[in-house]
């Protein structure tokens, strides 16, 4: 609001900026959202500490950190949810804010689709007046006068308003997302109460999806998406139109979505232009600069306290000494920045000796009631494997883990090996916990033997000490419980683990210690999970579970999603060779006026597609100059400078004036191609 304010103070007739547009220099300030002095305070300590940043059009904006820093609390106060101790969220008055929490559930009773379609109830009010109106229109013959007219005028701003807000495409743009998103054609006619919370929690994902907001704000959007659905919601994402602020601990996704990564740590925000996986490397590099910085000058400041500690009573010195004890007064003292070390840490206990044969499934079958999950099911899992299940939710990776480790109902073998001790880790295991008993009170209970005496260290190892210990479990963050629920692991040895996402709310830290834990187990591994980075290089086989099948692969993760592209390609190359025959058959067959149609069809596609594409990179370029002088506007020592250049201003809005224009005309060129196809 600064522009604003200097030009209500000003009393002169000349204008204040001479050469800038004041309408433009306001549509600069109102675009942006930006927290201002933000502090609060929690459990005796700043969780934020007059934290101040922008957020500008189309930013791409990961918030990391560790579990407890903020992160969640930030988006609820952007939201509008939560009012912090002091500082200010501003925003302009039409700004939309769309708000998925962590632990989200639809509380609907209507059909998959019916409740998706709710995002344009706002939508349909404008059809149903409209209806209305024409209702009205038609009973009337008032032709002249001028209420018959407000009914037109009001009746045309219904359908405009209707159209303008994706009225028309509603229907087909629900499928899609709810496709996206995992459903199935079948699914959508099913009830919402006949899905688990991970599934309602999609639902509420697609409706914030549909409502487009102007700016979006996710809290782990992923954990209860599969690998498909988190790839599909990355292309959403990256082409998404408004501003888009997630918390996420799945590095993949990640860099796959953001370009600028804000950590919150110790209640302070170190904000980064960069993706995560940069931003991994610039902090490094930050903090090493920092601490060299730091050490030159305490070297600097040692050697002048040496030399005025020598020379004080020297009266052939005592100018000299003045001197440097004035230059100590004025030095500008280096700080390094504090970073949060506390980390869990731990190993597996070592594996007991077991058979070469862990487990072996033949004819392995599960229905619940009519819905057989999977079928015929062949396979065996050796001493030493390090097996990954991966596959869209609801394809029977959780029920084979319970088959395995609770002996869950079914047809057909499921051997257990010789020896085997299974330590299994449930997708809701940390809701499983007792939320009335203590953090000691859970391991102590259930430790024994040679364990009892170690139950502080293996706290103190997933970072509960002190005062955390006496805490009741309900108190706990998602994370604090998830880490409580893993040091259960360590009480007893075992040979076989079985982990079900045992990566929900862990930091990425936690995460990496963890993996690196499972990396030096010495047993059998068996982990479902769609965390794409945590996968990488720990597991040596792939489990596919798809059309009530599994389907082995050798290899990481990213050798099964790259076997499954060309798999994928192979089956779009078949269909283009069978379409290459059919053109064939209708050429020989006398039908060569509609293939030359049909290839003139194909050639004016890919010109649009072409201009397209040259419009899409042009709409990059100019982006990124804009996103650059946002960059040199938010710095408060640079802003007054460039607020009062013309010409830096005049660029500015020829950008923004042609950005517009172009994504008028990539908005028209894909009109045209719909077109085309539709015809």
């Amino acid at each position: 609001m600064l522009v604003m304010r200097k030009l209500r103070q000003s009393s002169s007739n000349r204008p204040l900026y001479s050469g800038i547009n004041v309408n433009f220099a306001f549509k600069l300030i109102v675009d942006m959202l930006s927290v201002n002095n933000l502090s609060v305070y929690f459990t005796g300590k700043y969780l934020f500490d007059n934290v101040t940043f922008l957020i500008n059009d189309r930013d791409r904006i990961g918030l990391v950190g560790k579990n407890g820093a903020g992160k969640t609390t930030l988006l609820r106060i952007i939201y509008g949810e939560q009012i912090p101790e002091t500082g200010i969220i501003s925003k302009k008055p039409d700004l939309t804010i769309g708000y998925l929490p962590q632990d989200i559930t639809s509380s609907g009773t209507d059909t998959v689709f019916n409740e998706a379609l709710k995002a344009f109830d706002h939508v349909i009010d404008f059809k149903n007046e409209s209806d209305a109106i024409s209702n009205q229109l038609a009973e009337r013959e008032d032709y002249n006068s001028k209420e018959y007219l407000a009914l037109i005028t009001r009746f045309n701003e219904c359908n405009e308003h209707f159209s303008l807000l994706g009225g028309n495409s509603m229907v087909g743009d629900t499928e899609k997302v709810l496709l996206g998103l995992g459903f199935r054609q079948s699914d959508f006619s099913r009830r919402i109460t006949d899905f688990s919370g991970g599934w309602k929690m999609r639902v509420e994902l697609a409706k914030l999806l549909l409502k487009r907001p102007n700016v979006l704000l996710l809290d782990e959007p992923t954990n209860h998406l599969d690998i498909e659905s988190i790839q599909w919601l990355e292309e959403y994402l990256q082409v998404f139109q408004g501003s888009v602020i997630l918390v996420s601990h799945d590095r993949a996704f990640l860099d796959n979505v953001t370009s600028r990564t804000i950590e919150i740590t110790l209640g302070k925000i170190y904000d980064y232009k960069c993706s995560y996986s940069e931003y991994v490397v610039q902090r490094a590099d930050l903090h090493e600069q920092q601490q060299a910085a730091f050490a030159n000058q305490q070297k600097q400041l040692a050697d002048i306290e040496k030399f005025i500690e020598r020379f004080r009573y020297k009266a052939n010195k005592a100018k000299q000494v003045q001197s440097r004890i004035k230059m100590l007064e004025k030095v500008d003292r280096i700080e390094v920045e504090k970073i949060d070390k506390a980390s869990i840490h731990f190993k597996f206990p070592p594996a007991p000796p077991s058979g070469r044969l862990v487990i072996e499934a033949v004819g392995l079958t599960k229905h619940y009631g009519e819905k057989c999950i999977f079928r015929n099911i062949d396979f065996a899992i050796e001493k030493g494997d390090f097996v990954a299940f991966v596959g869209k939710n609801g394809e029977g990776k959780t029920t084979m883990a319970k088959v395995i480790t609770e002996n869950l109902q079914h047809t057909g073998d499921c051997k257990i090996g010789y020896n085997v001790k299974i330590g299994y880790y449930a997708q809701n295991q940390s809701e499983m916990l007792d939320p009335e008993k203590k953090v000691f009170e859970t391991i102590d209970d259930i430790a024994v033997g040679d364990m009892r005496p170690k139950v502080r260290n293996i706290l103190g190892s997933f970072l509960f000490s002190g005062e955390d210990t006496e805490k009741k479990v309900k108190v706990l963050s998602g994370g604090e419980k998830s880490r409580l629920a893993l040091a259960q692991l360590l009480l007893s040895p075992v040979n076989l683990l079985i982990l079900d996402e045992p990566t929900n709310h862990l930091d990425m830290m936690s995460k990496d210690i963890l993996k690196n834990a499972l990396l030096m187990f010495d047993g059998t591994l068996i982990v479902v999970s769609h965390d794409r980075d945590f996968l990488q290089g720990l597991t040596q086989k792939v489990f596919e579970f798809r059309d009530m099948s599994v389907y082995q692969h050798i290899g990481d993760v990213y050798d099964f999603l790259e076997k499954r592209k060309l798999q994928n390609l192979d089956q779009l190359s078949a269909q283009v060779a069978k379409n290459a025959k059919l053109r064939e058959t209708e050429v020989s067959s006398d039908n060569k006026q509609q293939y030359e149609k049909r290839k003139l069809f194909e050639k004016e596609l890919r010109k649009l597609q072409n201009r397209i594409e040259k419009v899409e990179l042009e709409i990059q370029e100019t982006e990124v100059k804009i996103a650059s002088m946002d960059t040199k506007l938010s710095i408060p020592e640079h802003y007054a400078k460039f607020m009062n250049d013309p010409e830096f201003y005049q660029t500015y809005e020829n950008l923004r004036f042609h950005l517009d224009k172009l994504m008028n005309n990539w908005e028209t060129l894909h009109e045209e191609v719909e077109k085309m196809k539709q015809e």
